[in-house]
């Protein structure tokens, strides 16, 4: 059986590196971008360049959107909302959960199937081992198409809920910014005092190699409501806090990102967690979600 015939809509570099990476693997592919020109060497490969979105939905069955976001969505497929009857959308944008689930609403009300996915790898990754994609929706349309996804990335199905795999991909996201912006502060204060990150890089990466075991240990006591301080008390977590905030302060670099957690560990701490795990400040972003 031949491989399926993909269209792509959006050729940013996520996009391009999808109708790549289908091409590489004998898929049909048709693409479509607002700046035609940025399909010129995917054409030159052998795909086909749809003159308009409409065409390029009647193309083919199977319809992979990497757009910027679902406002994107809406502008591109709406002016040819009644060529979405019998497609199937996987829209790889990001976005967020309540949208996601709006716009498979938005889609299937228009005789359409609807794929959210949350792909976890950046353009260089897709096609490669170990990058993995989030998807949910009609797991019936999942699996139909799985095997054309798998090219790209390895596949996660979270489940029916359209809004799920971008709720999945945000937690990841929420995860890695924030790491990633510790990082960048520690780089500042060590710069400020003569370290550089290639100096500092061993011992970052030895922080971050100790973070696995940590999410281990305290995932079952959260999902428990156990705090128990018997390993680590929120006081002494607090104090520590301050001591980075006073070190980047004397080092003259930006103290908003310590002064953000110091604020949650205080309120914390105000509300009687003192001797408690520092797991219990969970309840103060929890506080944040019932207001």
């Amino acid at each position: 059986m031949s491989n399926q015939a993909v269209t792509v809509i959006g050729l940013g570099p996520m996009g391009r590196a999808m109708a790549r990476t289908f091409l590489d693997n004998g898929h049909a592919v048709t693409v479509w971008n607002r700046t035609p020109s940025r399909a010129d060497e995917l054409v030159a490969d052998g795909a086909v360049r749809a003159a308009t979105v409409r065409d390029a939905l009647a193309a083919n069955e199977l319809v992979v959107l990497s757009l910027t976001g679902h406002d994107a969505m809406y502008a591109i497929l709406e002016p040819a909302a009644d060529a979405l009857a019998g497609r199937v959308l996987v829209n790889l944008s990001s976005d967020t959960p309540e949208r996601s689930r709006a716009a498979a609403a938005w889609a299937t009300g228009l005789g359409a199937r609807y794929l959210t996915g949350g792909v976890q790898a950046s353009p260089s990754g897709i096609g490669k081992p170990g990058s993995a994609t989030f998807y949910s929706g009609p797991e019936e349309d999942f699996q139909a198409h799985r095997g054309t996804l798998a090219v790209l990335t390895g596949t996660d199905y979270v489940g029916a809920d359209p809004g799920a795999a971008a709720l999945y991909y945000q937690l990841q996201m929420d995860m890695f910014w924030t790491s990633m912006l510790s990082f960048l502060h520690a780089l500042a204060v060590a710069d400020a005092n003569g370290i550089s990150a290639r100096e500092f890089l061993p011992h970052a990466t030895a922080t971050a190699a100790s973070v696995p075991g940590f999410l281990a240990f305290y995932a079952p006591r959260v999902d428990a409501g156990d705090h128990t301080g018997d390993v680590d008390r929120l006081a002494m977590g607090t104090a520590s806090v301050e001591h980075v905030r006073h070190t980047a302060a004397d080092a003259g670099v930006d103290t908003t990102l310590p002064d953000a957690v110091l604020t949650a560990f205080r309120r914390a701490m105000e509300a009687g967690h003192a001797a408690d795990s520092f797991t219990s400040v969970i309840e103060v972003f929890r506080e944040g979600a019932s207001r």
